[in-house]
């Protein structure tokens, strides 16, 4: 049975122009994602201090991040019409790897660092200001949409997330450089849906998509960087560190948790009109079940690679 499918009428004018404009600060933003791979590279093979193999995995999951929501802005804005239960897969997937990854990886390394020095709590001080901080950040960033300003809000919020975001990768896996590559997937795997649900705001507003090239490259500009930053050797700051992070991103993964409910983000991309409780009311179950399927996944790649 085919999953019916949503029609934007108010925009569909817009998003015919299939045209995705051009953005300077994009641009130069994959540039220097570019260059920063290529100095990783060079340090490596030339030995520079800093820089080992532990730092291929930071460059990939920032190319992987920038590949998800460009693929996802390329698709939301070419689209004519929107499947409201891909774009919940999507969402649901993403958050769910999230926060199993957060779950799993984060938090027992930031109770286990404290409790090495018998101060658990550190680990769940740690957590908790992430949580807050995250919430706290996204509330108040909330309120820039009510301002008149010259820049694209939209691209704004979502720069501000990827760079902060890349920021905190950067800085685990600098600390812990042993952690495997599938946290940092887990992390970034909202990319996708964000960049397409981002796409069709922008279209709907007639900008450019191609503003979303600074926050898809966002998660590597930071995340490289502060990968090499010396991090003391300290239990309880590592603590911290680790706690803080799983904090930000559960905060992100249940920000990111499909909410299907009247003006919710899913109602407004989708442009409900016409039997939206209905639709509304299936798409709630597979909200449920699609973020179980993506916690899920998570612990089985674990038991593969792990």
């Amino acid at each position: 049975m085919a999953f019916p499918v949503v029609v934007d009428t108010k925009s569909n004018a817009k998003i015919n122009n299939r045209s995705l404009g051009g953005s300077r600060v994009g641009s130069l933003s994959i540039g220097g994602l570019a260059v920063l791979s290529a100095a990783v590279i060079g340090g490596i093979q030339y030995g520079i201090g800093g820089i080992d193999d532990s730092m291929l995995k930071v460059v990939a999951i920032g190319w992987v991040a920038c590949g998800a929501m460009v693929g996802g802005a390329w698709f939301g804005g070419r689209a004519n019409e929107t499947d409201p239960f891909g774009l919940v897969w999507g969402y649901g997937l993403a958050s769910g790897a999230m926060i199993m990854s957060a779950a799993m990886f984060l938090v027992p390394q930031a109770i286990g660092l404290a409790e090495s020095v018998g101060t658990p709590q550190f680990g769940g001080i740690g957590l908790a200001v992430g949580v807050i901080l995250g919430y706290s950040a996204h509330t108040i960033g909330h309120r820039l949409t009510h301002l008149d300003l010259s820049m694209d809000i939209t691209a704004a919020q979502i720069s501000t997330h990827a760079l902060s975001a890349g920021a905190i990768i950067g800085i685990v896996y600098g600390s812990m450089p042993s952690l495997g590559l599938l946290l940092g997937l887990a992390i970034v795997s909202h990319k996708g849906p964000a960049g397409y649900a981002a796409a069709r705001r922008l279209r709907r507003d007639g900008r450019p998509v191609a503003v979303l090239l600074l926050p898809a490259a966002g998660v590597g500009l930071t995340a490289i960087p502060t990968a090499v930053l010396p991090i003391p050797e300290q239990p309880i700051i590592n603590a911290l560190v680790f706690g803080f992070a799983a904090g930000i991103f559960l905060h992100i993964a249940m920000d990111f948790l499909p909410k299907c409910e009247t003006g919710s983000e899913i109602d407004q991309v989708l442009s409900l009109e016409e039997h939206s409780h209905h639709l509304l009311d299936q798409l709630r179950t597979h909200a449920v079940v699609s973020t179980l399927v993506g916690s899920f996944v998570v612990v089985a790649a674990w038991f593969v690679v792990g």
